[in-house]
């Protein structure tokens, strides 16, 4: 992974910025984006050694990914890695959430990936590099009182397999990551019905796998070229495979664990 070059989305807090911190420790050279131009500086300043580029981006709009891209390329040459990572969730009940609660999920999470993967395809097809989408156990199966979140993930589940049909013979390398629950600030940063942030997480965050060991298993899975990677045993493989032959169960099962959570949008 030596002097490749790799792009982080999201790449301010969580998972993102554990990524950045791991591919810098690997020699990696960095592209970071967020939305967050301080938390970029404040991150980049830190990795010492390694060569970064922070650039201000909003994923959700098309032109501000497209010059992610072009930033990329005038500084490097090259685009080894791109890691859609930028997410925000939303809780809340369907018929009681704001249409517009559920476009910006959709722009962030589903058409930051389209955008970014589109002004990066030439240059990863280029390198033979590697396109990554982090999504979510929410892309395998349908989350109650997360119905935005699910639908992008799965959204960006099928378009990443998608390209990766379409690439088969272009050396293009697509791995699709759907961690478990990771301590991150996805959930205090979740829309909340009427469009306003959640505030405050409503699961335990100190039981959940940390950013730091999720990022690792992406940086193994990246090198190894694999095509799927789901984290975490009983919240992730166990539960996808046992939805295949016992969704319902499945279903109810889902439906009592987040029913538990403090402030549950349902009983």
């Amino acid at each position: 992974m030596q002097k490749k070059v790799v792009v982080i989305t999201g790449a301010s807090s969580g998972i993102g910025k554990a990524l950045a911190e791991k591919y810098a420790g690997e020699g990696c050279s960095l592209v970071l984006a967020a939305r967050r131009e301080d938390r970029l500086d404040e991150l980049k300043s830190r990795l010492t050694g390694a060569d970064v580029l922070a650039v201000k981006t909003d994923v959700a709009c098309e032109d501000d990914c497209k010059n992610l891209m072009e930033k990329a390329i005038e500084k490097f040459g090259q685009i080894d890695v791109l890691i859609n990572n930028a997410g925000i969730s939303m809780r809340g009940l369907f018929h009681k959430t704001e249409m517009d609660v559920i476009r910006r999920v959709m722009d962030v999470n589903y058409w930051g990936t389209v955008y970014c993967t589109r002004y990066a395809l030439p240059h990863l097809m280029k390198s033979k590099g590697s396109l990554v989408g982090v999504i979510s156990v929410g892309g395998y199966i349908g989350l109650p009182g997360r119905s935005g979140y699910s639908a992008s993930k799965f959204a960006v589940r099928g378009f990443l397999q998608t390209i990766r049909v379409e690439n088969l013979k272009n050396g293009l390398h697509v791995l699709i990551v759907a961690p478990g629950f990771t301590s991150s600030e996805i959930r205090k940063s979740a829309l909340v019905e009427n469009g306003e942030q959640q505030g405050e997480t409503p699961r335990d965050e100190n039981k959940m796998m940390s950013a730091e060991e999720c990022a690792t298993h992406i940086f193994k899975a990246v090198e190894k070229r694999k095509r799927d990677l789901i984290l975490t045993f009983v919240e992730g493989k166990f539960t996808v495979f046992l939805s295949k032959i016992l969704p319902r169960f499945v279903e109810k099962m889902s439906y009592k664990m987040f029913a538990k959570e403090p402030d549950s949008p349902f009983k």
